[in-house]
């Protein structure tokens, strides 16, 4: 079902949205820390980014998959942007007294192939995420939420690391440890989703009481672009 107030910005959806970009560009800085859990070596950005993938499932399960990908692409041109202006803002000559330089550099100063490794393991990991989300709910009639966000995020997760850890480190590092850091992050981040299917069922359900929307996506034209 869907009604009218689709067509509209609600508060809870542009609060929706400004938690999505927020738990995205946060992660992309807080990913040059590497962190040891319980022996895994892991980005400090596992602590919020599949937060963005719960987010995404709670957009699309709400509003459908059309409203999903238009805030899938604004993350994209918030995190291009935010990316530039740390470029711009390393280059800009640093004051004589000041000392953190090199480390603005080494924290905001990304290499060209992580950032193009970064975008479009998300943009290719979100999207299907989505997709998969969307169309399962079709299948089921809207029953087995968890089946839905547990399965997509599996799906978009596994994508997600393994375009990230390919692009990123092929070449730096053995085939074998590639494979076995790209697992780990999606079993983590996959883990996370199902650990948290409590709190989105929680949020699904606030949502489409407040907003009067329950979208399903039987006549949705999936292309990755929200053109149309």
């Amino acid at each position: 079902m869907s009604s009218p107030r689709h067509a509209q910005h609600s508060s809870w959806f542009l609060l929706i949205v400004a938690l999505f970009v927020t738990c995205l560009l946060v992660s992309n800085v807080t990913a040059v820390k590497l962190v040891m859990v319980s022996g895994l070596v892991l980005p400090a950005a596992v602590v919020i980014f599949p937060i963005s993938y719960i987010i995404g499932d709670v957009l699309t399960e709400v509003y459908g998959f059309a409203r999903a990908r238009q805030v899938i692409w604004l993350g994209f041109l918030c995190n291009l942007l935010a990316v530039a202006a740390f470029a711009v803002g390393g280059a800009l000559p640093p004051a004589p007294f000041w000392e953190g330089q090199e480390a603005y550099q080494q924290i905001l100063g990304s290499a060209p192939r992580i950032l193009a490794a970064s975008f479009m393991a998300y943009l290719a990991g979100e999207l299907v995420n989505a997709y998969v989300l969307a169309r399962l709910k079709v299948m089921t009639g809207g029953r087995m939420l968890w089946l839905r966000t547990i399965g997509s995020t599996l799906v978009g997760q596994l994508i997600d690391s393994a375009i990230f850890i390919g692009i990123a480190f092929a070449g730096v590092m053995p085939v074998e440890a590639l494979v076995a850091a790209a697992v780990t992050q999606w079993l983590v981040k996959s883990a996370f989703e199902a650990v948290a299917t409590p709190v989105t069922y929680a949020v699904v359900a606030f949502l489409k009481r407040m907003e009067g929307l329950d979208v399903y996506d039987g006549d949705t034209r999936f292309s990755p672009l929200p053109l149309g």
